[in-house]
């Protein structure tokens, strides 16, 4: 999807998920576009959230707007029209007169003009200031990091707030070169080369993801799970739809059996209390061990275990295939959930029966064997 395609909306999402530290890809197939899209999005602003627009507490809305038109209309004074709204006359005068006069002015073309004047941006320190923004150049040329640079500053002008300014501030003039005032390759003295910046949130996300802690690897998992003779091992992932909504998804490696579960977010407390939840309904046989890849929504896995006593093992980095069955039935479910939609209006009775209908289906490599017949079969 071109950029220019994208609404408003749209790009609330995206900045609300790039906040939160998911990946361009992530975001992209959270709200079913190109990542490339996504990152057209993100570069603009160099990575940093925009501020959100907000409307002056004194300002005139809309509907300010329109009480003034209607009062033109009815032939009323500046003064008349300005008492109705509680508002000076002067101020009802000088928006009249700026937005063509009594003859022109026209309530949402005013509303209009205000906006796009709002728009303009304010002038930041550095452009104000030639010899700070000289200062701070030479130190990001040196090596400095934007945080030491402010400090320094603070201590060798401490009367002087004009030399002053906030890390915060040479970031975003680094990354938003819209701002014209720090050259782009500047980046390439910091620390990190970082052309945009990465939300704070992502460090830690893509920690979790890496090394969770105590990860049990898959290699160590017993050898009975991985020829698939005896049941109760499962393999597990989440599948994710539009708003940031998910289902987990639950497969016996021996039957194919499978088990959808309702959660209510995709962070690791929720997704533990719903698997735990739904395995423990399970019989004792059927409860020997669970792969999952390095989601971190599965960093919780010893509250898990200790809640279940089933095991969990962890897969090794970027490698699906180690859990192909799940693989798998996930992309039979996108019959039943598109991608792109949101997960979140299907009740877990609802999963359930697209569950049964999955566990009555004939699986080619079950011999065309239905998994809910071969999961009775292999527990009797």
């Amino acid at each position: 999807m071109p950029i220019a395609g994208l609404s408003s909306a749209q790009k609330r999402e995206i900045w609300k998920h790039w906040e939160i530290g998911e990946s361009l890809c992530e975001i992209g197939r959270l709200l079913d576009i190109g990542s490339s899209s996504v990152w057209n999005i993100v570069k603009k602003n160099g990575g940093i959230v925009p501020r959100e627009r907000k409307r002056a507490a004194g300002a005139l809305s809309l509907l300010d707007r329109e009480e003034i038109s209607r009062g033109i209309a009815g032939g009323l004074s500046f003064r008349k029209i300005a008492s109705g709204l509680n508002r000076p006359p002067s101020t009802i005068g000088r928006e009249v007169t700026r937005n063509g006069g009594r003859e022109r002015y026209r309530a949402t073309e005013a509303e209009r003009r205000a906006w796009d004047q709002a728009l303009r941006p304010k002038q930041c320190r550095l452009r104000q200031n030639k010899r700070l923004r000289e200062i701070v150049a030479e130190k990001l040329s040196g090596n400095w990091s934007p945080e030491q640079i402010s400090g320094w500053l603070k201590k060798e002008f401490p009367a002087d707030k004009t030399m002053q300014l906030s890390h915060e501030t040479i970031y975003r003039s680094l990354f938003i070169q819209a701002r014209g005032v720090l050259k782009k390759e500047l980046t390439l003295h910091l620390r990190s080369k970082r052309q945009i910046r990465r939300s704070k949130s992502a460090p830690s996300k893509r920690a979790v993801r890496g090394q969770i802690i105590d990860a049990v690897s898959i290699s160590e998992r017993p050898a009975e799970a991985e020829d698939r003779a005896v049941p109760g091992h499962w393999e597990g992932d989440l599948i994710s739809g539009s708003k940031n909504t998910h289902i987990a998804t639950l497969v016996e490696r021996s039957s194919r059996f499978v088990m959808l579960v309702k959660v209510a977010g995709k962070d690791t407390e929720s997704v533990v209390l719903a698997l735990t939840k739904q395995v423990r309904k399970l019989p004792t046989e059927l409860r020997r061990s669970l792969t999952w890849d390095r989601g971190g929504e599965m960093a919780s896995h010893k509250k898990f275990t200790v809640a279940t006593n089933v095991n969990v093992y962890f897969c090794d980095p970027s490698s699906p295939w180690q859990r192909g069955s799940n693989e798998n039935t996930n992309g039979l479910l996108r019959q039943y959930f598109p991608k792109g939609t949101d997960l979140s209006i299907h009740s877990q009775a609802h999963l359930n029966k697209v569950a049964k209908e999955l566990n009555q289906r004939p699986r080619k490599t079950l011999a065309f064997y239905c998994p809910a017949e071969k999961l009775n079969e292999v527990l009797h």
